[in-house]
């Protein structure tokens, strides 16, 4: 779906040096979940999307935002896991959303996938509930304390309503059973103040979840990044993990400016989620649109979206 590079840009050599070097910085998509037009989930087009992201070598994220998790029922997202582990089949790692508004539906979901060969669980703080750091750290401390599996906390203040404080992620960050963190804040001093704790601990690993910052976040330390626009270029995100961990910091620019760019012309056109499922479903009506409430692209923005198309030779 992705034919990069676009003109005014040549690809930098994908090669790595060496594949321990590679292996220093992570990329995973966080996968969009595909629907028919009867609302039911399309599995096959799900692992469409995950043998796509593995042949570009990209880790998974499934049921993240990007993949519709507020509208998926438990057993649906259990399902899903077990899909998509089964496909990737160990070729790459896959990482799961268990955020729900509360902390007991957090572990019963941890809980029901754990036993299925996800590598770890990504956990957002209550969202429905503006919870203060005391409860925050119970909700996290609860939620590790009773999974068999690694942990990351997940900053998301656009969903939760308040950012992840920094003196919340230093208490958490020893415990045992939480490896590290997915920060979709644009705060690059947040950022920063994340990324001082992950160097004071070292089995607690930052990683970038706002595409714009995936560089500086690398330059300073993160472990990877965890990404939306993977969905739709996931040739580029992995280039730019390849060019950095080869020292090629010139070549990682060019792809994060690519990538940065996107970013700023889909968000110009209206929320994030809404505009990277709508241009996959104008390349592939496979993966369908998210359920409703979520809401459908206007004639004006879908026009946009073919332009987007257009300008980045996205096929």
């Amino acid at each position: 779906m992705e034919n990069l590079p676009i003109a005014k840009q040549e690809p930098p050599d994908m090669v790595p040096e060496t594949p321990r070097e590679a292996a220093k910085v992570e990329a995973y998509v966080a996968i969009v979940t595909c629907f028919n037009t009867d609302d039911t989930i399309n599995y096959a087009a799900v692992r469409n999307q995950v043998r796509r992201q593995i042949g570009f070598g990209n880790n998974i994220l499934v049921c993240d935002t990007q993949g519709d998790f507020t509208c998926l029922t438990h057993a649906e997202k259990v399902r899903l896991c077990a899909e998509i582990v089964e496909e990737a089949d160990g070729r790459v790692k896959v990482l799961a959303n268990i955020g729900m508004p509360s902390t007991y539906q957090s572990i019963l979901v941890g809980k029901d996938i754990s036993g299925l060969g996800i590598d770890g669980a990504t956990v957002l703080a209550p969202y429905f509930v503006d919870c203060p750091d005391e409860d925050v750290l119970l909700h996290y401390s609860k939620v590790a304390d009773s999974l068999q599996m690694p942990v990351y906390l997940y900053n998301a203040p656009a969903i939760t309503m308040r950012p992840l404080s920094p003196q919340v992620v230093e208490q958490l960050a020893p415990h045992e059973n939480i490896k590290g963190i997915k920060d979709n804040g644009a705060d690059v001093a947040r950022m920063h103040a994340y990324l001082d704790i992950a160097a004071k601990n070292e089995d607690f690993a930052h990683y970038a979840g706002t595409e714009a910052l995936i560089f500086e976040a690398f330059s300073h330390g993160a472990a990877g990044c965890m990404s939306d626009l993977g969905n739709i270029m996931p040739r580029t995100l992995n280039n730019l993990r390849l060019t950095f961990a080869n020292g090629s910091n010139k070549e990682a620019l060019k792809w994060q400016s690519l990538l940065s760019e996107l970013r700023s012309d889909l968000l110009a056109l209206g929320p994030m989620t809404l505009c990277v499922k709508q241009l996959l479903h104008l390349l592939d009506n496979s993966v369908g649109l998210g359920r409703q409430p979520f809401p459908r692209t206007s004639s004006a923005q879908e026009e946009a979206l073919r332009a987007i198309i257009e300008k980045y030779q996205i096929v």
